[in-house]
């Protein structure tokens, strides 16, 4: 009995030495983490589980090594201070945008206002058409190249004509007749108010302009007379009872002088005082009150004959 009881107290020393070198304190504690076999199958699961993962990650390590071999390192700072660069690059590009979105806003809204008075514009265009088609026919814009101010003119100057030509049908000895040129001599030029003279000696018409220097007289003096006779019926109760002429008469004949007195006279004989400024001698036989200024010493004499 004594050699078991030594034994007994020789294993538990042994086992109890067992116990302090797998790390226990005391044998409840060894009891205590015991494991059931449920729970040992499920860490060896997770042992084999961790020790496959780090295989796996250190063949990956070993690869990547591989393919680092010969891979420099990267220079950091410098791909700092790029990054860096297109980063304020980004900031500017994005500024930009900005300022474009809002350009392109403020053009589609021009575009719509442009747009919106181009309608405007084509309605007053439809709506205006005939009066800038009348404006543009009373400005010229006709084959005639007549405005309305001349067309009026023109009428009037119809009027006057009549009345010249009158005058100087008489004064020519029946010869010459005015008349208005209507239709256009010069493209270059307004018309509507060109004269031209009808002879009778030859039955065609000409230029005003070919007219001698007496026939242009006569003729002007005709105009003057016929434009007094026109004015005084459009004006109703206003009357021309004076006229005066400068000059001309040294450029008739004796023939043609004595038509245009005779004319002269006339209109002096209806009641219109005529006057006449002129340095012809002739003119002297036939007026009976002149105004006659003669040289003297000292400056001109001036002296009223009668008779």
């Amino acid at each position: 009995a004594s050699s078991a009881n030594t034994k007994l107290a020789a294993a538990k020393d042994e086992f109890f030495q067992l116990l302090c070198n797998a790390g226990f304190a005391s044998v409840e504690e060894y009891h205590s983490s015991i494991m059931i076999e449920r729970d040992m199958q499920s860490v060896e699961a997770e042992i084999q589980s961790f020790e496959q993962s780090l295989y796996s990650a250190s063949e990956r390590a070993t690869r990547a090594q591989e393919a680092a071999h010969n891979i420099s390192c990267p220079d950091l700072a410098q791909l700092e201070s790029l990054f860096k660069l297109a980063q304020a690059a980004t900031e500017t590009a994005v500024r930009d945008e900005s300022a474009l979105n809002y350009k392109i806003q403020q053009t589609d809204k021009l575009l719509a206002d442009l747009a919106g008075a181009s309608r405007e514009q084509q309605a007053l265009d439809a709506e205006f058409e005939n009066v800038g088609r009348v404006a543009e026919v009373a400005n010229g814009s006709n084959d005639r190249k007549l405005t309305f101010q001349r067309f009026v003119l023109g009428a009037l100057l119809d009027d006057v004509l009549l009345s010249a030509s009158e005058r100087l049908h008489i004064m020519s000895q029946g010869r010459y007749s005015l008349q208005r040129l209507c239709g256009v001599a010069d493209m270059r030029k307004a018309g509507g108010l060109e004269l031209e003279v009808f002879d009778t000696y030859t039955g065609t018409t000409r230029s005003a302009a070919t007219l001698s220097g007496g026939e242009s007289f006569l003729a002007s003096l005709s105009l003057a007379l016929g434009l007094a006779d026109t004015v005084q019926s459009y004006a109703g109760g206003i009357h021309l009872e004076t006229i005066f002429i400068d000059e001309g008469f040294g450029s008739l004949d004796p023939e043609s002088l004595d038509f245009a007195i005779r004319a002269l006279k006339d209109l002096q004989k209806a009641g219109r005082l005529v006057g006449i400024i002129s340095h012809v001698p002739e003119l002297r036989e036939r007026i009976d009150a002149r105004l006659e200024i003669c040289p003297a010493g000292q400056g001109s004499a001036v002296r009223f004959c009668i008779g």
